[in-house]
């Protein structure tokens, strides 16, 4: 048998772009983005153990705009992750995976991304 005649399996370029497929893009964007982000938890939590100057240098680099865009993109990242994984969830007990449920999460898991993630922003900002 030849496999020449076998239909392949179409992709990204074929499939118009919707919103389920969206949100499970981002969401494994996110869990990667997530965790090359820990390591600034991690140079923070260091620079606090090795002293006053070190903690003054950290505090200074998350001041600066490459430190708060860094700091908005993990807000976002862990906004958006927590409040997607909670829909995930509700879809492993069963629930929500109708096509206009699993719509209405996705719209919700957005929204509710935006105001987390000015929730915390605003609250890291004041804190700096």
């Amino acid at each position: 048998m030849s496999n020449r005649n076998r239909p392949i399996s179409p992709h990204l370029q074929i499939y118009k772009p919707q919103l389920t497929s969206i949100l499970s893009i981002t969401h494994r964007l996110t869990g990667m983005g997530l965790a090359f982000g820990s390591l600034a938890l991690v140079y923070f939590l260091v620079s606090l153990m090795n002293g006053p100057e070190s903690y003054e240098a950290a505090k200074h680099f998350f001041r600066s705009w490459i430190g708060l865009a860094l700091l908005f993109g993990c807000a976002l990242g862990v906004s958006f992750h927590i409040l997607n994984g909670i829909r995930h969830l509700f879809w492993d007990a069963g629930r929500g995976l109708d096509l206009k449920s699993v719509y209405a999460s996705g719209w919700i898991t957005i929204i509710g991304t935006l105001l987390l993630t000015g929730l915390i922003s605003g609250i890291v900002v004041c804190q700096l």
